[in-house]
């Protein structure tokens, strides 16, 4: 709920909240806490720090319980129109700006940036306008405003214009495009999400190579020295392992164990099979068909491996309003039937394909797999990468793209694969499940160290020092 006075030092916006409601058939509102670095950073804090989270109502429920006044201590829920939303939050941050990030159009056929777009991009700059000024409304003279994400590009300058007191950042959660593919976005949208975050004291990334790829798109589409005024930070976004390691293991998660167990099954000598894991979100960026390919092309190419493996595959549907991932989403199913169909055997399913979101049955996973298989397109960090060496029971190999932003940290200890080379994730695959048991164990320690270094709570509380002293 709106503060009556601007007493807030430190505000986080983003467009999705720490809390999300549902309405019963009774008319009664039920709030549920949401989890994720920021809120896991922010509580760091503590509840006396005067901190607010600016977040937006993203359904119907939400939206009733805005309007009923009904709110959670420290978040103030905007109830901005659920057609401005759509074409913000859809059109424009994920049909638009995520696409450009990570490289995903298929230039032949699109984008087609027409008058459609252009609606869609006047909602997102009144979308933005909400945030700034509620923003601006709630922070006390000289706050901290950490402001989240593409779908917020635009409010670290509105912010500024309205209150030039307060100290800005802006952190990006994605990848950054390169010059060359930034500017499939028109000029004057490419110059204004630019010129938006350069409203803040600073930006930050996952990685360097976002945060260089961010100047040099500044440099390319605003001129050389534009970008002088914001400083440009580096926060690589790490595992929580007090919090996995206590959570995995819970009897829930000992229980899904089990169950993947006995889905495995055992070899036809005996012996246990090896588990290959992925743990993702039907998104387009996740590469999730390229990696089912190259399962497919390992049980083909060397056979010893039938019968003695099973590709644990959970891809938790996401988006599902949007018809290119529904259809990405039922092809994922139907390589995974291709591939039961074709090698299964009746005491082998080759492929365990779980769609229904359960993370005590993710955690299961992490702690069985001998081989973890992340390999997106492009990824701002991918946190899977990171959370499975620090949980897995045995020792895992990871298997990682050079186009994840884990890579930067986890590449030296990981096999590391090309996203689009098919033939070549086969090939790691095979290389993977062959590593002995003591250097799989020596690789998931470093793998483990490193994707630890930076906590969310530690990973918050830099990034807030280093925007209040940036000026």
């Amino acid at each position: 709920m709106a503060s009556t006075r601007a007493t807030h030092d430190i505000l986080v916006a983003s467009n999705r909240g720490p809390v999300s409601y549902t309405l019963d058939s009774t008319g009664e509102l039920t709030a549920k806490r949401g989890g994720g670095g920021l809120v896991s950073g922010l509580s760091a804090i503590g509840p006396d720090a005067g901190a607010l989270w600016v977040c937006s109502a993203l359904s119907d429920d939400d939206r009733e319980a805005v309007r009923r006044g009904v709110g959670e201590q420290g978040v103030r829920m905007l109830d901005i129109d659920a057609e401005t939303h759509a074409a913000a939050y859809n059109g424009i941050a994920n049909s638009a700006l995520w696409f450009v990030h990570h490289m995903l159009y298929q230039t032949p056929l699109e984008p087609v940036f027409d008058a459609e777009f252009r609606r869609q991009w006047a909602a997102y700059e009144t979308y933005n306008r909400a945030f700034a000024e509620a923003l601006a409304e709630e922070a006390a003279e000289g706050a901290a405003v950490l402001v989240q994400d593409y779908h917020l590009t635009l409010v670290p300058r509105m912010l500024r214009e309205l209150r030039p007191d307060l100290r800005i950042g802006h952190f990006s959660h994605t990848p950054w495009a390169p010059p060359d593919y930034f500017r499939l976005l028109p000029d004057d949208i490419a110059a204004q999400v630019l010129d938006g975050i350069l409203g803040a004291d600073r930006a930050a990334f996952l990685t360097q190579r976002w945060a260089d790829a961010f100047t040099e798109c500044c440099h390319a589409v605003l001129g050389p020295g534009v970008a002088a005024e914001t400083r440009i930070g580096v926060h690589g976004l790490g595992a929580d392992a007090d919090f996995l390691r206590e959570r995995s293991h819970r009897p829930d998660v000992d229980e899904r164990m089990a169950a993947l167990r006995e889905q495995i099954g055992v070899a036809p000598d005996g012996g246990a099979r090896k588990a290959i894991v992925r743990v993702d979100r039907t998104e387009l960026s996740k590469n999730i068909v390229r990696g089912l390919l190259a399962y497919r092309e390992l049980l083909e190419d060397r056979p010893q491996w039938r019968e003695r493996v099973v590709h644990v595959a959970f891809a938790y549907p996401s988006r599902q309003d949007l018809a290119v991932y529904r259809d990405y989403t039922a092809e994922v199913q139907r390589v995974a039937d291709e591939i039961n169909s074709r090698y299964g055997t009746t005491g082998w399913t080759p492929v365990v394909l779980h769609v229904k979101d359960d993370f005590a049955r993710s955690l299961a996973a992490y702690r069985l797999a001998d081989v973890a298989l992340v390999n997106p397109i492009r990824d701002g960090m991918n946190l899977v990468a990171k959370e499975v060496p620090v949980v897995s029971d045995d020792g895992c190999v990871l298997v990682l793209s050079r186009e994840a932003g884990a890579y930067e940290e986890l590449g030296e200890d990981a096999i590391t694969v090309n996203p689009y080379d098919v033939s070549g994730t086969a090939v790691a695959l095979h290389e993977a499940l062959s590593v002995p048991v003591g250097e799989r164990a020596e690789r998931t320690k470093r793998l483990a160290v490193a994707a630890t270094a930076l906590p969310p709570a530690q990973w918050f509380l830099d990034q807030l020092r280093a925007v209040r002293s940036a000026r």
